[in-house]
């Protein structure tokens, strides 16, 4: 089967590994770079700590445990980091953050309540001050990912497998003939034949077709990095003040959604603007040990949301050939994706797994 996937990001690149693996002539697209797009200015936190319907809860679970299983797979996961996730909430949500709590726990999702004492051994250069007298969740089997070298590592083991990958060539649009797509023209005026086309652009998912289109409610994301930092940080921190984690030599990565919300339009305010200013000053309260640090630099994304907030996985209907792959929750879900997916094209198998998440419930 002549397969082409459209994106090279950390689902598009899953995918196309174990498409290539189960035997099919693999194509990946990309109109940018590797990791260019959502996956590489993700806080790429995975997990699935306030995913609902239980089907989501689930979905990401599944996601959460095939990266667990890489390691077997490949000897070693470098752009996976462990360590678990720590939040803690606002006077105001405390009743919310244990009840969700107990929810997470009657899903057999593991979730201890820790001490202020436990909290500080964990992390000891957090300033407990910040925490007050918030009750402290702690969720082991949380961490985080080094989207690009995922996106890479899988995409190398797709060439091991005969699959091919063009960088800079966008898909403009995919083509039919009698009710099946039977491939795709990039904008160098190429017609790229294939038996099936898998959409995983992303928040560009929705400008390829087939009809009716995907329908898309894209938010906007906004991320700090720190210069090296003194920092001992080795986990995802999420809190009222500012969700933070490390990102490698030191840096640190800033997020928060009340950040998000002042921006109207996709646009990069960049590191000297007031919203990064405000995020380190905002991180230093939590770890004062950096002592006057400024941004490094920022990024923005667009995060490819379906209309219903959840994700879009599975053939599109009233046409063949084509089949979608779109999700914020990415990062967490595409190594089981790329297995699910795979059995889907290639076997011809209906994973019950992917069934609520079918894109025709958005074009009804």
């Amino acid at each position: 089967m002549r397969v082409i996937v459209i994106g090279a990001g950390v689902v598009g690149a899953s995918i196309a590994y174990r498409l290539a693996q189960g035997g099919a002539a693999v194509s990946v697209l990309e109109r940018g770079r590797v990791g260019g797009g959502t996956s590489g200015s993700s806080f790429a936190w995975t997990n699935s700590n306030n995913k609902t319907p239980r089907a989501y809860h689930d979905l990401n679970v599944a996601g959460m445990r095939a990266h667990a299983a890489l390691r077997d797979e490949f000897g070693a996961t470098p752009w996976w980091h462990g360590g678990g996730s720590i939040e803690w909430e606002s006077a105001a949500d405390h009743a919310a953050h244990r009840e969700k709590v107990e929810r997470l726990r009657a899903w057999g999702y593991r979730t201890e309540w820790i001490t202020p004492r436990d909290l500080a051994t964990l992390e000891p250069d957090l300033d407990l001050r910040a925490v007050g007298e918030a009750p402290i969740a702690y969720y082991p089997d949380e961490g985080w990912l080094d989207p690009v070298p995922y996106a890479h590592a899988m995409l190398s083991a797709a060439r091991g497998h005969g699959a091919r990958l063009t960088c800079g060539l966008a898909v403009t649009e995919m083509v039919s003939r009698a009710g099946r797509i039977t491939g795709v023209r990039t904008d160098d005026g190429a017609l790229h034949e294939a038996d099936m086309v898998v959409n995983c652009a992303g928040r560009w998912a929705d400008r390829l077709g087939p009809d009716p289109r995907l329908p898309l409610a894209p938010t906007i994301g906004f991320l700090v990095f720190t210069p090296p930092a003194a920092s001992s940080l080795s986990r995802v921190i999420r809190n009222p003040v500012c969700h933070l984690r490390p990102d490698g030599a030191g840096r640190l990565l800033l997020h928060r959604d009340e950040t998000d919300a002042l921006l109207a339009e996709p646009r990069d305010p960049g590191p000297d603007s007031p919203e990064a200013r405000d995020l380190v000053a905002r991180a230093t309260r939590l770890l004062p040990g950096i002592g006057p640090v400024t941004a490094e630099a920022t990024r923005v994304a667009i995060r490819p949301i379906p209309r219903d907030g959840l994700s879009a996985i599975g053939r599109m209907p009233g046409v063949t050939g084509s089949y979608a792959a779109v999700t914020h929750s990415g990062v967490t879900l595409s190594p089981f994706l790329g297995i699910a997916v795979a059995d889907e094209i290639l076997n011809d198998i209906e994973r019950p797994e992917l069934a609520p998440f079918r894109p025709a419930r958005l074009l009804n």
